[in-house]
């Protein structure tokens, strides 16, 4: 998101590889009916318009997805039209892009929601009109409201970390701050209650000692971490982080209060900078996503959709990788050499 999201990148709570080496299948769930089934239409001749609508337009990870989709797109001989909300959660502005969009004639749609229920009627609209519309690194709420979803699994990606920061601790007992995303975000979630799981914990833990809802931006985890820092002073030993400059903004304000060295910090995201924080010893980890992997194959999709009239279905995993200079046993990680080589930003 993660990534202000990102989310992350984007993103409430903190990109190209083949999936072989990842170790990591894509999968997919078939649809017979709705937004997602194929449906017959008239090929189109010619080059193909597509709209990408991201949750920013300043954020790496999704400066990495539109370069990424229009690069695609180029390859083709088509054409990416991308426009954006001016700050993650901004509803409104996503709605008027789909609108703009439609009326711009694109072929076909891809967001990244800022709010998985928010934009439904905007892209109801959409399909309405013939536009499929296919969502990227966060689903929709339903999910089945667009065609497809190429995506991290936002889950899985948060319980690596947690399974991660639960084996460094060993028989410590942990005493998390959660730096979250925005309680309308899908990928905020899915990210947090995946790091609870792979922490071993339920959702409701008192483990957790403080929260704070960042919308993934560095300078507001900073002043977030800040204040929970004056009520729970030096009992902190975790902070998970939605994403990486959520993760940055948190290690500044512990940096100040010089408990970086009892803390461990963590977050998912993948970004190059992200990469060398885990090496400089910021992050003891960060999950790294794929968005490159997510554009071209949500632009190939709506190329085939305007050509064949088929939709892509499902959910589709474009994979999800540790990284960490310091693996533990049973769990699968890359270090930030690895990580140097195939990061994003």
């Amino acid at each position: 998101m993660n990534r202000n999201l990102v989310h992350r990148p984007a993103g409430m709570a903190l990109a190209v590889v083949s999936l072989a080496v990842l170790g990591i299948s894509a999968c997919s769930t078939t649809k017979t009916s709705g937004p997602g089934s194929s449906a017959a239409g008239a090929a189109q001749k010619g080059p193909i318009k597509i709209g990408l609508v991201t949750k920013t337009d300043t954020n790496p990870y999704f400066v990495k997805l539109r370069e990424s989709a229009k690069a695609a797109a180029q390859k083709q001989g088509d054409s990416l039209v991308a426009l954006a909300g001016k700050f993650d959660g901004d509803n409104a502005g996503q709605v008027n892009a789909i609108e703009d969009l439609v009326q711009q004639g694109v072929k076909g749609i891809l967001i990244t929601p800022s709010n998985s229920a928010g934009v439904l009627g905007a892209i109801k609209t959409a399909q309405d009109k013939g536009v499929v519309v296919i969502a990227l690194d966060t689903a929709t709420t339903p999910a089945n409201a667009v065609a497809a979803t190429y995506a991290t699994d936002n889950e899985q990606a948060g319980k690596l970390l947690g399974q991660y920061v639960k084996a460094t601790l060993g028989s410590t007992k942990p005493q998390i701050v959660m730096m979250d995303l925005d309680p309308s975000a899908s990928v905020g979630i899915q990210r947090h209650n995946g790091f609870l799981e792979g922490m071993g914990l339920p959702l409701k833990t008192p483990d957790i000692i403080g929260t704070a809802l960042t919308q993934g931006d560095q300078t507001k985890a900073q002043s977030a971490m800040e204040n929970l820092l004056q009520r729970v002073g030096n009992q902190v030993n975790v902070v998970y982080d939605i994403n990486e400059p959520a993760a940055r903004g948190a290690y500044q304000a512990l940096k100040e209060k010089g408990l970086t060295g009892k803390v461990r910090v963590g977050a998912i995201d993948g970004g190059c900078q992200g990469v060398q924080d885990v090496k400089a010893g910021h992050f003891v980890a960060t999950v790294m996503q794929f968005p490159k992997k997510m554009a071209e194959d949500g632009v190939n999709a709506v190329i085939e959709y305007a050509k064949s009239g088929k939709k892509p279905s499902g959910f589709i995993d474009t994979g999800a990788m540790l990284i960490t200079d310091k693996p533990v046993p049973g769990l699968t990680s890359k270090d930030t050499t690895w990580g140097a080589q195939n990061c994003w930003g």
